[in-house]
């Protein structure tokens, strides 16, 4: 007799909504790769999932709202480069934008709501 090797298929990994939350968190890592990519990643997460999620649209908003704060931060310490000041300030939002997104990606995938604590509300 001969014993099937086939198991059930599983569930997609990203079938769980936390795993959802997750990527709409970090899908703004894409701004290490590509410039301003960390605000399409959360933007096109939250529009595609929010029909079929719609726990999704405090987390699409948080991540944007941060992502756009932290490229307009960002922004202001590259023009400070021209005095000099620029030079310690950009490793420092680096390292915050870095930090706070990671931190949302572990709340998101426990299913908490992460707020970002320095970003400005531009959605409400």
């Amino acid at each position: 007799m001969s014993t099937s090797n086939y198991s059930k298929p599983t569930a997609s990994p990203l079938s769980n909504n936390s795993n959802w939350f997750l990527l709409c968190h970090l899908s703004a890592l894409s701004g290490l790769v590509v410039p301003f990519g960390n605000i399409p990643g959360p933007l096109l997460i939250w529009q595609i999932k929010k029909a079929h999620i719609p726990e999704i649209e405090p987390h699409g908003k948080n991540a944007l709202n941060f992502q756009i704060t932290m490229s307009i931060v960002g922004m202001l310490a590259a023009l400070l480069t021209l005095v000099f000041v620029g030079l310690v300030l950009i490793p420092v939002v680096l390292l915050v934008w870095l930090t706070f997104t990671i931190i949302a990606g572990i709340k998101a995938a426990k299913n908490e709501l992460y707020t970002y604590p320095i970003a400005i509300p531009f959605l409400k």
